[in-house]
């Protein structure tokens, strides 16, 4: 079995607050994430070794967005998103 098999996929979109490091200016931006959770239970053909990983498998969520766009009218410059994680468990 694959990792895939073992959790529910779905994008989400979560709010952060970030500074814009041209312009220097704060703001909420929007950011896209892949939520991956745990099945509640595995799935029928799975061998000894599969049911091991599931068991260590854990919910987590991965980072979609590497670049924003200031909301800065006079700004607008993208930047890269360099204080929140790439993968976050919950």
């Amino acid at each position: 079995m694959e990792e895939r098999d073992f959790f529910d996929e779905r994008p989400e979109t979560r709010t952060h607050i970030m500074t814009c490091p041209h312009c220097g200016q704060q703001g909420e931006y929007e950011l896209g994430w892949l939520v991956r959770r745990k099945k509640s239970q595995l799935g029928r053909g799975a061998d000894e070794r599969d049911r091991a990983r599931f068991a260590k498998a854990q919910s987590y969520m991965v980072r979609r967005d590497d670049l924003v766009g200031c909301k800065n009218v006079r700004c607008r410059k993208r930047f890269d998103v360099a204080g929140i994680q790439s993968v976050a468990f919950l």
